[in-house]
């Protein structure tokens, strides 16, 4: 069995969202899309009740609200595929508003945010990583709630099962062993010799399970392990101060966008120490990252407008089962491979989704 090391620095517990870009087709300065179609009066269903609507008057609009962190102009496409994948369900624009509120990188706003929209009197929030997930659970059990990207939603408490919620919320995870083990395969393809890897996570919820699949995943593929539990900056640079007096041959950085500092940070130390590295999000490989291979974060925003359709038509959270991840994109930085001295495989160039050059 294959040794693993475990270095937790938490030099101060700051929980960082999973964060996805956002784009808003049709969005006013306050941050108000419209989508339009006529329906009839709907049936919420919550942890305790299921309770009618009056029938709409003509006119009235509906409401979404949306919440996460990162700023508006940040985040830049995946609400047009949640308001495209809207409008082919048969919504259009007058009957349907979008409100959108975001906390920049101040996971502590989310909460204000949340109640801001329940006070709007929205239908529904779409809430994008556990922090705003758990914000908008602790701020209304009865409003629906379709999260989107949680890592594991049964873990950080927004539902009681996958397969029977039980609450007013359910939606899509990013939870997925196979996922995990495909990166690590990833890794081995670059590298043939591979045999140390440093792991990087975040003390999330979820950071137990996911040691015990990484470790798992590990062992049966016979490499060696050290771990950096690493929420804040500052353990960051715990971290990259160790890994530089003790070099590895690859870099696995489990936790998400993290903000654009600490995104940048890592991305800089794997390229100064010529460690090649793969990373949970695209947007690791688009800010100069090696590779990422990771959920179809577009097919996340379309089914989530599947499941505000089916919430809006009657439908009880409790009783829609939570969504695994089954879409990935791969995506390889060639610059960064070039100035590491790799040559990518065609094998795994022939199954990249993105190459950027």
């Amino acid at each position: 069995m294959r040794s693993v090391v475990q270095h937790r620095l938490t030099v101060s517990a700051s929980d960082m969202a999973i964060s996805f870009a956002i784009n808003k087709h049709s969005t006013s300065p306050e941050g108000t899309s419209r989508i339009r179609v006529s329906r009839r009066d709907l049936l919420l269903g919550t942890a305790t009740a299921v309770f009618a609507e009056p029938l709409l008057a003509a006119g009235q609009v509906r409401r979404i609200g949306v919440i996460g962190v990162g700023s508006r102009q940040a985040n830049q496409n995946l609400l047009a595929a949640f308001h495209g994948a809207l409008a082919a369900l048969g919504w259009t624009d007058e009957d349907l508003m979008v409100l959108d509120r975001w906390a920049d990188e101040r996971a502590e706003q989310l909460s204000s945010l949340a109640a801001e929209l329940v006070r709007a009197g929205v239908d529904l929030l779409v809430t994008i990583g556990t922090p705003a997930t758990l914000a908008a659970r602790n701020t209304t059990v009865t409003i629906p709630i379709v999260f989107v990207g949680v890592g594991d939603p049964v873990s950080v408490g927004a539902v009681r099962s996958l397969a029977r919620p039980g609450g007013n919320a359910t939606g899509l995870s990013l939870s997925s062993v196979d996922l995990i083990a495909q990166r690590v395969q990833l890794l081995q393809e670059l590298l043939p010799g591979l045999h140390r890897v440093a792991v990087i996570l975040r003390d999330d919820p979820r950071l137990e399970q996911t040691v015990l699949d990484i470790r798992s995943i590990a062992n049966r593929m016979g490499l060696q392990l050290v771990e950096f539990v690493a929420p804040t900056g500052s353990a960051l640079g715990l971290a990259f101060r160790w890994l530089k007096s003790e070099p590895k041959d690859a870099l696995y950085v489990a936790s998400g966008p993290l903000g654009p500092a600490k995104r940048a940070e890592i991305i800089k130390f794997a390229g100064e120490t010529h460690t090649p590295a793969i990373y949970c999000f695209r947007i690791f490989a688009v800010g100069g990252g090696l590779m990422s291979f990771a959920v179809d974060e577009m097919e996340l925003f379309r089914r989530a407008a599947a499941f505000a359709d089916k919430i809006l038509n009657r439908a009880a959270p409790a009783e829609i089962p939570v969504e695994e991840p089954s879409r990935f994109r791969l995506a390889i930085n060639m610059k960064t491979a070039r100035a590491l001295g790799l040559a990518v495989p065609q094998s795994i160039l022939g199954r990249a989704d993105e190459v950027i050059e």
